[in-house]
C-alpha cells in the first residue's frame, strides 16, 4: 500500500526521470521512491536555445525532452473540469511534492498540461483541457498552498491521447505536470 510520503517521493522522481515516468503513467509505484531530484531535464537548453513559455507550450520536441508524469490518478468525470473533495488526498501528495522540489529548486516551474479524451468537438475538448489544467492550478494554490508563480497551465485538448481511440477513454482524460525551467528564457 502507498502512503502520501511514498507517492510524493515517487511524483519527484517521475518528474525528474522521464523514462520512468513513462513506465509509471497511472500511481507512481513505490519502486522509484528512492530517486534523487536532479536537474529539470534530462537535456538542459543552452542560453542562446531557450524559448518563451509561449513558444514551448507550441513546441512538442521541446515538451517531449522535459521531465513529466501524466497523473491518471485523479479522476475527472466525462464533460467535467471538476475535482471532487474526495481527490484531496492524491492532489495533496502532488502538493507535497511539488512543495518539496520547489524548496530544492526555488527556480523550478512546472507546466500542468490538461488532456481529453477524443469524445465531442476539437472546440469543447480544447476548452475542457484548459479548465481540467486551471482547475488542478486552483486547487494546489488555494488549497494546498503550492506557490502559484511555480506554475503554468495549457489545455491539448484530444491532442496527445494515451490510448489512440475515438471512444470514451478515462485515460486520455488526464492532467500532465512537467518541469519546464531549464527551457525557458
Amino acid at each position: 500500500m502507498l502512503t502520501r510520503r511514498t507517492l510524493a517521493a515517487a511524483l519527484i522522481a517521475a518528474i525528474a526521470m522521464p523514462s520512468l515516468a513513462a513506465a509509471q503513467a497511472t500511481t507512481p509505484s513505490a519502486a522509484i521512491s528512492h530517486a534523487v531530484l536532479p536537474r529539470a531535464s534530462a537535456r538542459s537548453s543552452r542560453p542562446n536555445e531557450r524559448v518563451t513559455i509561449r513558444e514551448f507550450k507550441r513546441r512538442p520536441d521541446l515538451r517531449r525532452m522535459a521531465r513529466s508524469i501524466d497523473i491518471q490518478s485523479i479522476n475527472f468525470a466525462f464533460g467535467s473540469a471538476a475535482i471532487a473533495n474526495s481527490q484531496y488526498d492524491k492532489i495533496e501528495t502532488i502538493a507535497d511534492a511539488l512543495r518539496r522540489i520547489l524548496r530544492r529548486d526555488p527556480g523550478a516551474r512546472v507546466l500542468i498540461e490538461g488532456h481529453t479524451d477524443a469524445v465531442g468537438s476539437f472546440q469543447s475538448n480544447q476548452a475542457l483541457s484548459e479548465q481540467r489544467a486551471a482547475s488542478l492550478k486552483r486547487t494546489l494554490v488555494r488549497e494546498f498552498r503550492v506557490p502559484g508563480h511555480a506554475l503554468e497551465t495549457v489545455g491539448y485538448g484530444e491532442e496527445f491521447l494515451l490510448v489512440q481511440t475515438q471512444n470514451e477513454n478515462w485515460q486520455n482524460r488526464r492532467v500532465t505536470l512537467r518541469r519546464f525551467d531549464d527551457f525557458i528564457r
